[in-house]
């Protein structure tokens, strides 16, 4: 049986192999069985495979997800979010391509989200999103000055909920997809400053991301005045002074273009460099070439 074949042997069954639904039993049971193989490369060889045979392997194996047996549980899982990962980077593509520069930031992002966690559930997060807002609405004199409004946002999101920047390990990938900022409460600053906007929304404040060169913040602006926000840093209310001076500082001269507000589709196209230029540093090639595309489409 495919259990006892050397490795020349397996690829060669494996090959003729048109679809787990057309294997026998024994030969399926074989290929289970080699799938928790304790040779990497048995393991590897049968992988491509399954990913070869397309759907019948992803729906065959779907139910292994749930295995008492550790290994092939995760294994089989592996192989499955390859699949989902394969469909959510097509979703995403796709929207990208047919999207303005006004698209639905929250919409993008969890799609963006789902091509590197594809179980993830865009639902529960925007339900989520809708309780901070509530909470907020409640707490919230939007009478008052904005530097009080501002005070009261940040006390909730920084203080109680404990969102913080992730100064420790700033270029995690992790920090750029917003189910993990959500889930892990840190992330970078255009990270935090997506949270910043997603439930600014849902108040009906007029605030704006604000893409300078090096960082990224927030600004609300009214008939009433003006104030920057940097979420990053639990909200630290910047004045536009402050802002030239830190453009100054990073040596960049200022012209009006650095504080003017960025569309949702500039936001996402900045997310997807910064997680292609992370991938990159990282040496993998794979993940560097998806980002690649990704901002290919969005330059369009």
């Amino acid at each position: 049986m495919f259990a006892t074949l050397s490795l020349s042997g397996v690829n060669s069954a494996a090959t003729s192999a048109c679809a787990p639904a057309a294997l026998t039993e024994g030969q399926r049971n074989a290929f289970l069985t080699l799938l928790t193989d304790d040779d990497p490369a048995i393991y590897q060889l049968i992988r491509a495979k399954m990913i070869e045979l397309g759907q019948p392997a992803r729906d065959w194996l779907r139910g292994y997800t749930l295995s008492s047996d550790p290994l092939l549980r995760r294994r089989a899982q592996e192989i499955v979010d390859h699949f989902e990962r394969g469909a959510a980077d097509n979703r995403f593509l796709a929207f990208c391509l047919s999207q303005g520069e006004d698209m639905d930031l929250e919409q993008a992002v969890w799609l963006l989200c789902q091509t590197q966690y594809p179980n993830i559930n865009p639902l529960a997060y925007t339900a989520l999103f809708d309780t901070y807002a509530a909470d907020l609405r409640a707490r919230i004199d939007f009478g008052a000055p904005l530097d009080r409004i501002i005070g009261t946002i940040n006390f909730y999101l920084f203080n109680q909920l404990g969102f913080t920047g992730n100064e420790s390990a700033y270029y995690d990938p992790d920090n750029s997809y917003l189910s993990r900022v959500v889930d892990r409460r840190t992330g970078n600053p255009i990270s935090l400053c997506v949270v910043y906007l997603a439930v600014a929304r849902r108040l009906r404040l007029p605030i704006t991301g604000i893409g300078m060169p090096g960082h990224f913040v927030c600004r609300l602006q009214t008939t009433r005045g003006e104030v920057y926000i940097d979420p990053f840093r639990k909200g630290k209310l910047m004045t536009k002074g402050d802002c030239i001076k830190f453009l100054s500082n990073s040596g960049h001269d200022f012209h009006d273009g650095f504080l003017a507000p960025v569309t949702p589709r500039r936001i996402l196209q900045r997310i997807c460099a910064n997680l292609h230029h992370i991938y990159s540093d990282l040496g993998l090639a794979e993940e560097t070439t998806r980002f690649q595309r990704y901002i290919v489409a969005l330059s369009k």
